[in-house]
């Protein structure tokens, strides 16, 4: 009789997989390209990873745009990012020149898809500060596609109706197009500068990711920093017949004055309405990044209808999370009716989810009525008297 061990005691059993807890991914990780011909230590033409906003700034030098750029966006407070440096355009003419920036420029956005491989860090938050004409805001649109990014640029025009003819121009749904800049006291220049509304959005977005949510729109928000608008457009909170009102009817962003000055406007470039506003591309981003890295676990385990089960509970955890954090309206997970046999039998499972994510108070309407009824208690109060 061979002699083999007798089980006596406790065997531990590892249990399948089960539902996986879904975390969202950071999003405040911001992407610029800048100028700074007097640039100290820092690399053209590839992904600088800034953790210490102050001191980058220092070594960026007060000529070009990237010292004002980071400027603003710390103006919001500390942030994580990517800064590519480029040189700025030569020619023989401004024509000449122009084109030349233009094309740096757009190889530095092209840069920032290198980011998460070189410093392992993905923007998400895309801006030119200063250098978006037309091509580079088209490119920009690009770049913020592939990396579930979004992307603030210039808007283009002296009038309302010259800003909605540029408007046209683009239907990508990761843009948001922002008229005019602000003011604000540069201390390495010691003077009052244009400082870019298209960075202060930058630096916006990401405390808004970091301190409060997705779901929230950089409209209404007050900015810091600033002294003043550059280009100072008509408002009214009671009225939509202003410059403003117009600017946002060509679904692009305004600067306004209201208890120090902000941000007036929620629409992206997106000719699909359903993500008009920025928060629901927003959402989209977050929900499609969270889902598609936390099934990770997933992949490769056997094909079962436990293993369909898990995923969709783990889904719906998550929605469950984001509803009760106020962070969605709504969420469901489903196996997709599109599955077949032969699909299951090759090793492909099809799930589903829809969403509902938070629009932002656009437009409030309240009604005055005129009424005697609260006259109606006068003559005992009289009467008391």
């Amino acid at each position: 009789m061979a002699l083999t061990p007798r089980p006596h005691g406790v065997t531990l059993t590892a249990a399948a997989l089960g539902a996986v807890a879904l975390i969202v991914n950071p999003l405040s990780v911001w992407g610029i390209v800048a100028t700074a011909p007097d640039a100290v230590g820092l690399d053209l033409n590839t992904p600088i990873l800034v953790q210490d906003l102050e001191a980058t700034i220092a070594a960026a030098g007060a000529a070009g745009t990237a010292s004002r750029a980071l400027r603003a966006i710390a103006d919001f407070g500390r942030s994580t990012g990517v800064l590519i440096l480029v040189e700025e355009g030569e020619g023989v003419d401004p024509e000449d020149i122009a084109a030349d920036q233009a094309a740096n420029v757009i190889g530095g956005l092209q840069a920032l898809l290198l980011a998460e491989q070189t410093v392992a860090v993905r923007p998400r938050i895309l801006a030119a500060p200063g250098l978006d004409d037309a091509a580079v805001t088209a490119a920009m649109g690009v770049v913020a596609t592939q990396l579930r990014a979004m992307a603030y640029a210039r808007a283009v025009g002296a009038t309302p109706a010259e800003i909605h003819t540029y408007r046209q121009t683009y239907s990508t749904r990761e843009l948001m197009l922002i008229d005019g800049d602000f003011d604000a006291f540069d201390a390495l220049a010691e003077a009052e500068v244009v400082s870019f509304a298209t960075a202060r959005a930058v630096g916006a977005r990401a405390w808004l990711d970091r301190e409060v949510g997705y779901h929230k729109t950089i409209s209404n928000v007050a900015v810091p920093g600033v002294l003043g608008l550059t280009n100072p457009r008509t408002w009214d909170l009671q009225s939509a017949d202003t410059e403003i009102g117009l600017i946002n009817g060509a679904d692009v962003t305004g600067l306004i004055r209201r208890n120090g000055f902000r941000f007036w406007g929620n629409r992206t470039c997106s000719d699909d309405p359903r993500y008009a506003f920025e928060s629901a591309v927003r959402t989209d981003q977050v929900l499609r990044d969270t889902i598609a890295e936390g099934v990770f676990p997933y992949i490769d385990q056997p094909l079962r209808q436990s293993l369909a089960i898990d995923i969709i509970e783990s889904l719906n955890a998550l929605g469950r999370r984001e509803v009760l954090a106020g962070r969605l309206i709504g969420f469901e997970a489903f196996v997709a009716e599109s599955n077949t046999p032969e699909m299951l039998a090759a090793g492909k499972l099809r799930i589903g989810y829809r969403f509902t994510p938070c629009a932002p108070l656009e437009e409030l309407g309240i009604g005055p009525e005129i009424t005697d009824e609260f006259y109606a208690d006068f003559a005992e109060l009289a009467g008391a008297a």
